[in-house]
């Protein structure tokens, strides 16, 4: 069977735009995610899924727990960038960042943030070249009245790239 994939059709599935943190063995990581989501209500989990390449993959694993910090539309770049394109194996992303430790110990980042939760990690499920984390919450905080960004729009407005080890890499050839 050939392969038919239209990433302009994949393009359309909408996400938003995340920090997933973990604090593990006294360091804290976070890195910018779009695949994030809540799957329960009652209890409340949540699900995100990251390259296994990365040093927070390695720390949630490692730790059992992770922060998702829901970012909002108005986020400088600069940002973004601190989280998304540099590596906390070569610098402390958390230096001069605005941040609250929940009751795991996980960084909720508060800068540029509309709100924030932690989750105990449940599952997990070992993709080829990520990792499926599934959480129970265990806290969240609002933090601001403020549009959260999307994926389009990190791409549209702020003509955003993916990393290499985005699981939406491929949208970098559609623009």
């Amino acid at each position: 069977m050939e392969n038919q994939l239209d990433m302009k059709a994949l393009f359309s599935i909408t996400y938003g735009m995340y920090i997933v943190s973990t604090e593990a063995e006294g360091k804290l990581n976070g890195q910018i995610a779009n695949a994030v989501m809540q799957i329960t209500g009652d209890p409340v989990c949540v699900t995100t899924c990251l390259n296994k390449a990365n040093l927070t993959t390695e720390m949630i694993q490692k730790s059992g727990f992770f922060a998702v910090s829901i970012l909002e539309q108005d986020v400088p770049m600069t940002f973004l960038g601190q989280f998304g394109f540099k590596s906390g194996r070569d610098i402390n992303k958390f230096e001069n960042v605005n941040f609250l430790k929940g009751m795991t110990g996980a960084p909720m980042v508060t800068d540029w943030s509309v709100s924030a939760l932690e989750a105990k990690v449940i599952r997990t499920l070992e993709l080829d070249t990520h990792v499926l984390f599934v959480g129970s919450v265990v806290g969240s905080k609002f933090i601001k009245e403020a549009t959260p960004l999307t994926y389009a729009d990190y791409h549209l407005i702020k003509k955003g790239k993916s990393p290499k080890t985005a699981p939406t890499f491929g949208f970098n050839t559609i623009k």
